[in-house]
Parts: C-alpha cells; structure tokens; sequence
C-alpha cells in the first residue's frame, strides 16, 4: 500500500480536473488507430489515459499537449471514456503547477494577451473593430437582426481580415440588419481553456455574456467554429441560452430565401476541408456544401478524409499558438489531399484551418497550385 499511496493524489487532482472517465478505459487501442498524430509520429492517447489511471502520468511531458481535441478517437470509443476532457484535465494539473515544455511556453504570453487585452495577439483592445473601417458596419443595437462576432483572428489577423470584410459585405448586400461589440468583445475563451485554463475561462465568459446582455443580445453570428461550439455548447453552464449561427448556416438561409443572389460564374475545381468543431462536434457538414453547391460554374470534389472522417488541420487545443515541426503538421498531408483530386481551391469555414492550411500551403512552395479561401471569400466574389 506504501508504494501506491504516493499516486493518490495526482489521481484525485486528475479526477478533481474533469477526467474521472479515464477509469473506463478498457485499453481496446481504437483511439490511436484514428489519431491523425500517428500518421505523423508515435502517440498513444491510451498510453496517457492508462497512466493516468495510475497517477503515473508525467505533467512535464509535451506528450499531453499534441491532443487538437479533433474528437475522432471519442467518436471511436465504445467506453466514452472521454478523451478531450481527460486529456484537458492533464493540461489543468499542469498550468495549475505553472509546468510548460518548451514547445508549450507561448500558452503562458498567450494567457497574459487574454488578461490584459482579451485577445491572444495582445493587440490594443480598441482596435478590435478596426478591421471594419472603410465599411457600413454598425455598432450593435438591440432589435438588430443579429450580432456578428467576427473573433479574434479575423479581427487582428491580417489576412483573416479579408474574411471578416467578406462577411461583412455579404451581409450587407443580403439587407441583414447587423452591427458588432468592437473593444466590447472579448475572446470567447474556447482554446485557453482547451489548453487547461479553466479559470481564465471563466473570466472570458462571464465578461461576454454580461457585454451580451447588456446589449440585449438574442442572436448571435460567428465566423468561427470554436466560437461556435463555445457559445452554443460550454456557455450554457452559466445558465443563458443565445442563438448561435455559424456563417456556414447563415448563408445558407440567405441563398435558400432568395435574399442572396450567387449569380457570377466561379469555373475553379474547389473541394471543402470541415473543420473539427464545426462538423465532428456539432454536425455541421451540409450548409457550406449547399452553398458551394449552388454557384454557377464551381466543381466540388470530395478529398479523402471528409464529413465526420476529416482530417484534423492541427490547430485545434490551443495548438494553432504551439510549435509543430515540419514534417508532424497535419495541413501539409491536407494540401496534398487537395492537390490529389485536382482542386485549385481549398476551402473551409474556420479561422484555425486557413492559419494552419496557408501556412502548409506557403512552406510546401505549392502557393501557385492552390489557393485556400474561407467560404465567404468565395461567395463574395459571385454576388
């Protein structure tokens, strides 16, 4: 009993965490056989929840960061042992001891970036609605049909900027009555805490959901499926209840009410990669299809690895902010998906995914053979 005792506490604290569900595990090994990491390298997702059914797992291992939180191996498992928010309750144990790897030490700037101006870029709150300039884009009132919120990257990012302008426009030309927070916002918090931040969290959400109410906020409109999932999914444990669209849906609706004219022709080969949060976690595989699907010239074809089997572009679980070494990263075996079945656009609905896609596309010299655009950039250009 002496031997083990000393395990016990570590074991408490996991459970404490929110990874008690690690004790179902039956060590089947159906969760590695679909971690994207294992096309890359070795990992084992039931190497770490076994050690963690011991108290033995090592909290200075970069080994309970790879997880993107892609949601294949809960998707997998016949025993929910819930991987996601087991291996979140390892980063908690972590960051509560204040231990980060080397290729995790930017999760601690990132932290302070969220406290002091509530973006991960540490970016002057003020100009969050910046990105709007030179646009009929209103602050929000209450009445107005929707809130957009563009989140963070395509408020400060430069290139996911464009995205947010895109939006915009469209939702202008669509006679939407829409405005935005600006230096209201804060980050919606969903990857801090991915990264096992849960009071920093909680900050984040709680300031959110006062600015929403406040501003008689009912409905509100993301470009991101992080932003998506957590206003939709994890902010309901604060007891309120908003309406979330993605962009994807929201389009849509546009084009099948007629108030959206996608009438130019777009003769480009384009397939659409589904981001993790977007369609394994909340189902949403046929909107930004329909809508592809509907402009005059556009050749959709599937890659491999699409709908609820996608590919895992990498950056999910806070990893968009953590080092991935050439050769391990996810988007590059995505490009080369896209260029396999011709496709001169690659195109999804998700921050994340453009950031990790482009940055492939740049480094794997094939900027020339394929473009990466989200979804409204495409839509923007027929309308």
């Amino acid at each position: 009993m002496e031997t083990v005792a000393p395990y016990k506490e570590i074991i408490e604290v996991i459970k404490a965490s929110g990874g008690d569900a690690f004790k179902r595990c039956f060590q089947c090994g159906l969760c590695d056989t679909v971690c994207p990491w294992n096309r890359v390298r070795s990992f084992s997702m039931r190497k770490l929840v076994r050690e963690a059914t011991f108290g033995l797992t090592e909290i200075e291992s970069e080994d309970i960061w790879r997880c993107t939180t892609c949601g294949r191996c809960p998707q997998q498992c016949p025993r929910d042992v819930q991987q996601i928010e087991s291996g979140v309750a390892l980063r908690r144990v972590a960051t509560e001891y204040g231990v980060f790897p080397k290729g995790v030490k930017a999760i601690r700037t990132i932290n302070a970036n969220l406290v002091g101006q509530g973006n991960p870029f540490g970016e002057d709150r003020e100009k969050r609605g910046a990105w709007a300039e030179g646009l009929s884009v209103r602050p929000y009132e209450e009445g107005m049909d929707v809130l957009y919120f563009p989140g963070c990257y395509l408020c400060y990012d430069p290139r996911l900027k464009k995205v947010a302008r895109a939006t915009a426009t469209i939702l202008e030309k669509a006679g939407v009555d829409f405005g935005i927070l600006g230096a209201k916002e804060n980050c919606c918090g969903e990857s801090i805490r991915k990264a096992g931040d849960e009071g920093l969290f909680k900050q984040l959400a709680k300031e959110n959901i006062k600015t929403f109410i406040e501003n008689g906020v009912k409905k509100i409109l993301v470009s991101s499926p992080h932003c998506y999932h957590t206003f939709k999914n994890e902010y309901s444990q604060f007891k309120v209840n908003f309406e979330v669209v993605h962009i994807s849906q929201y389009l849509f609706e546009l084009v099948n009410e007629g108030r959206l004219d996608l009438g130019k022709e777009y003769g480009k080969k384009v397939t659409y990669h589904d981001p993790c949060y977007l369609g394994r976690h909340n189902g949403v595989y046929e909107e930004p299809r329909g809508v592809l699907k509907k402009i005059p010239g556009l050749e959709l074809s599937e890659m491999e690895d699409s709908r609820s089997d996608s590919l895992c572009c990498g950056g999910g679980g806070g990893r968009v902010w953590m080092e991935t070494q050439k050769g391990e990263r996810f988007s590059d075996i995505r490009i080369e998906q896209a260029l396999g079945v011709g496709a001169e656009v690659l195109v999804t609905s998700c921050p994340y995914c453009i950031t990790m896609l482009e940055d492939s596309r740049l480094t794997m010299d094939v900027a020339e053979k394929i473009e990466v655009k989200d979804i409204t950039e495409i839509v923007s250009e027929v309308i």
